[in-house]
């Protein structure tokens, strides 16, 4: 019994399409043909495409698939040690995203803020939830919780407003009084920043890209005389006491 590529693809669960792409790409050796000139697929024909659909559909590529039929017990084991490591790596992925659209779902969920943040949203303006986006971008997890922890647990919103609402023009003597009241905020008693900032560099060339990324929002989002502020707050902070 013979069949023609509509019918072998129907038998495989697969398209004429992918069947005469398998053969294109020496997957799958052509058939004889009828004195009609129509193919004429054989039962061998049918467990070749059958497992080249299995093992394109565990997620083998194709050009792997070809090399199959040549591997050692150990070649085999690495190639699908591999796939078995991508796959993780997908599911993980997928678990995360689940996570955070879990959180994203709650009431009052914002996504403006990384995820975590939209307790601590509500009195944040929109230059401060830009920073902490690209932040939770730069930085690493365990410094985000860091900062979540700040925002939940000291609160301060009158000094915030205060920073917040300075003006471009503020005199000297207002940058140096606001810049006062932040420095224990900036550095606490004993010179222990209120949070580590670890970036997720992990060469040097990256750690400096952090650096010039986070001064440039920075300037981006604040005026000069808040970082003036911050400036002088952190100058206070490190002054011996």
């Amino acid at each position: 019994m013979a069949w023609s590529t509509r019918e072998l693809a129907e038998l495989a669960g697969t398209t004429v399409k992918s069947v005469r792409y398998y053969h294109q790409i020496g997957l799958l050796d052509e058939p004889d043909r009828a004195p009609n000139g129509y193919k004429r697929y054989e039962v061998s024909h049918l467990t070749r495409l059958l497992q080249i659909k299995r093992l394109a559909g565990l997620g083998v590529p194709l050009a792997q698939v070809a090399e199959i039929g040549t591997k050692d017990s150990d070649g085999l084991a690495s190639i699908f040690r591999t796939i078995d490591a991508e796959l993780e790596a997908t599911v993980e992925h997928i678990q995360n995203i689940r996570q955070e659209l879990a959180v994203l779902s709650r009431p009052g969920a914002s996504t403006d803020v990384p995820t975590g943040f939209s307790a601590v949203a509500a009195p944040l303006r929109d230059n401060d939830r830009a920073l902490l986006t690209i932040y939770a971008q730069l930085y690493s997890d365990e410094s985000m919780d860091s900062v979540r922890r700040i925002l939940e647990a000291d609160p301060n919103p009158e000094l915030d407003e205060a920073f917040r609402d300075l003006p471009e023009d503020a005199d000297d003597a207002t940058r140096q009084a606001l810049a006062e009241r932040l420095a224990p905020v900036v550095r606490r008693p004993g010179g222990d920043h209120p949070v580590k900032l670890v970036p997720k560099a992990t060469t040097p060339h990256q750690s400096a890209a952090v650096h010039s990324t986070i001064q440039h929002a920075l300037e981006a989002l604040y005026n000069q005389a808040q970082l003036d502020v911050l400036r002088r707050a952190r100058q206070i902070g490190t002054e011996p006491g």
